[in-house]
């Protein structure tokens, strides 16, 4: 079983800058694939980033270059650093764990879910 609680989020205007922690419980972390999913009011959940391997990551078209996902598998944490936020951003941040090895944006393939962090970014 695995536990994820995430931190980080808030209010921030465009153009702004936040840093996203998941925090994970568990002996197998880094065996684990790790992702980032947004929800927006009255939208489905999408795909924002994943970790898995070696360091293999993958992030969604609209935020490349603005966000980073990064893990360290001595603390158990995730992180997603996002730079230049906008308005668009807005949403609930879900970190993900995936038990069986390899790259996958699909959110159904996740096993674990945290418990989600809110971003809000004015304009």
């Amino acid at each position: 079983q695995v536990q994820l609680v995430e931190s980080g989020g808030g209010l921030v205007q465009a153009g702004g800058s936040l840093r996203l922690t998941c925090a994970a419980s568990g002996r197998t972390f880094s065996s684990y694939t790790m992702g980032w999913f947004r929800q927006a009011p009255g939208k489905e959940r999408e795909f924002v980033a994943f970790i898995w391997g070696a360091g293999v990551t993958s992030v969604l078209d609209s935020v490349k270059g603005r966000f980073t996902i990064s893990r360290d598998n001595t603390k158990a944490m995730v992180y997603l650093q996002m730079n230049s936020l906008r308005p668009e951003d807005t949403a609930v941040y879900y970190c993900a764990a995936r038990s069986r090895p390899g790259p996958s944006s699909a959110a159904s393939t996740y096993n674990y879910w945290g418990q989600g962090t809110q971003v809000t970014v004015s304009s």
